[in-house]
């Protein structure tokens, strides 16, 4: 098991930009893949990017795509989610999840996550 930490999450006007931070413990986080979620009141959880092990291949979710970029230090065993451009639709507890190796869409594949930060988006 790998014990995750998530921060960075606060209240934003639409078009400024946070950063969340995911801080892992516990396994080898280098051998994680990392995925992004987030879900919103009433909202089912969903993808928003994942990043392999290695860190040379991502993948994003259709709403986020261009706007965000997630990104990985395993000298700091921790993963990142710039959030630029943010619309008042992002607002959402957002997850970090672990996986071995592989990243993945399907939160279902994933079975170590954060607690959540929230993320509010003000119009």
């Amino acid at each position: 098991q790998v014990q995750l930490v998530e921060s960075g999450g606060g209240l934003v006007q639409a078009g400024g930009s946070l950063r969340l931070s995911c801080a892992a413990s516990g396994r080898t986080f280098s051998n994680y893949a990392m995925g992004w979620f987030r879900q919103a009141p009433g909202k089912e959880r969903e993808f928003v990017a994942a990043i392999n092990w290695t860190g040379d291949s991502t993948d994003y979710g259709d709403s986020v795509k261009g706007r965000f970029s997630i990104s990985r230090d395993n000298a700091k065993n921790t993963v990142y989610l710039q959030m630029n451009s943010l619309k008042p639709e992002d607002t959402a507890v957002y997850y970090c999840a672990a996986r071995p190796y592989i990243s993945s869409r399907y939160n279902y594949r994933y079975n170590n996550w954060g607690q959540g930060t929230q993320v509010t988006v003000s119009s």
